[in-house]
């Protein structure tokens, strides 16, 4: 068992079958903590002690699609929808800018109101009034064309979290309308377009087998993106999966050991559903690699409406309150947040 992961350590390209061995791994205690001793030192080599602040702003919860996993798709007839303003938008990048991000991420559904068009005007705005500040669009499946506007009206970066590499698995969570090879385009798409890119995974997600995460580290490996964003799958009560069983808080910061030496300059996230399974998530996130933080600087009124899964955390706290709170926490794990950009290495 112990071979596989010194043979991953001394060189971390990996075949599907040797992944899926290396995953095996993920309960000998011996085996995880050669591979987080490894991965922090990687992760503080290149970042030193700083965490990356990202301001989220959730800006819509409407959604086209009708994935069989989110709360806010388009078939869930219980979520209460709403859009912020431009005004909204802005107003929330102003106390974020004020606490010390330099990093806005718009995040929200595919919601055909905001056309192209309306999506340049947002970002313009933005990047006419915090000239030094990074921003990073997280809407979906673009073309190439409406990717290249947003480029040239300012965004620098691009989360596209691809959910699973695995044909099979990704028919079982989505509708027949959408596609895997097509989620793929976008993220090769967005690269070529010179994006700072983010890929990433469920972690536990229904029907994921080791295969399944085995080939997302192919993936991951082969589209060599900026970012990575993996997070242990939690159920919605309003979706077919509401009864399935969450993911495992243990996989997930394997996995963020994994892909920290997998991919060493990437920025990962310790993200907001490791902690909400766990109290001390984010802080166990810190610890095995991760080097970001992406606190809400949404409205706090619309908060509990962007549910994509349930019992989401941080849905009641002002920005600044969340800010403190993680800057607590990030140093109870022994680093600190920085006023910085954070770009990719």
């Amino acid at each position: 068992m112990r071979e596989i992961v010194e043979r991953f350590l001394q060189n971390p390209d990996l075949t599907k079958e040797e992944y899926v061995e290396l995953l095996t791994c993920a309960e000998d205690p011996e085996s995880v903590g050669r591979l987080t001793e490894e991965a922090v030192r990687i992760r503080k080599a290149h970042y030193g002690d700083k965490v990356y602040l990202r301001g989220l702003i959730e800006f819509t919860n409407y959604c086209k699609n009708d994935c069989y996993y989110c709360g806010i798709r388009c078939g869930n007839k219980n979520a209460v929808r709403y859009r912020l303003t431009k005004e909204e938008i802005l107003s929330c990048c102003e106390d974020g800018y004020e606490l010390g991000f330099r990093t806005f991420v718009l995040q929200g559904g595919e919601d055909i109101w905001f056309t192209d068009e309306r999506m340049e005007e947002v970002i313009r705005a933005i990047r006419q009034r915090y000239p030094d500040c990074a921003i990073t669009l997280s809407v979906g499946e673009k073309s190439y064309e409406s990717y290249r506007r947003f480029k040239e009206a300012g965004a620098d970066r691009y989360l596209l979290r691809h959910e699973t590499a695995n044909e099979d698995h990704y028919r079982k969570l989505h509708p027949a309308a959408m596609s895997l090879s097509k989620r793929k385009q976008c993220l090769y798409d967005l690269k070529a377009l010179g994006y700072q890119v983010g890929a990433g995974f469920m972690v536990g997600a229904p029907y994921q087998t080791k295969e399944c995460l085995a080939e997302d580290l192919v993936f991951l490996k082969e589209l060599h993106p900026q970012m990575v964003g993996i997070g242990p799958f939690i159920p919605h009560h309003d979706t077919r999966f509401a009864g399935a069983q969450a993911g495992s808080v243990e996989l997930t910061l394997f996995l963020l050991s994994v892909i920290r030496i997998l991919l060493p300059k990437v920025l990962l996230p310790a993200t907001t559903a490791l902690g909400t399974l766990d109290p001390k998530g984010r802080e166990k996130g810190l610890s095995v690699g991760a080097n970001v933080v992406m606190p809400n600087l949404s409205p706090v009124k619309n908060r509990k409406q962007y549910d994509l899964y349930d019992n989401k955390i941080c849905t009641g706290e002002e920005s600044a309150q969340c800010r403190g709170c993680l800057a607590r926490r990030v140093e109870s794990a022994g680093y600190r947040i920085v006023d910085e950009r954070g770009d990719a290495l």
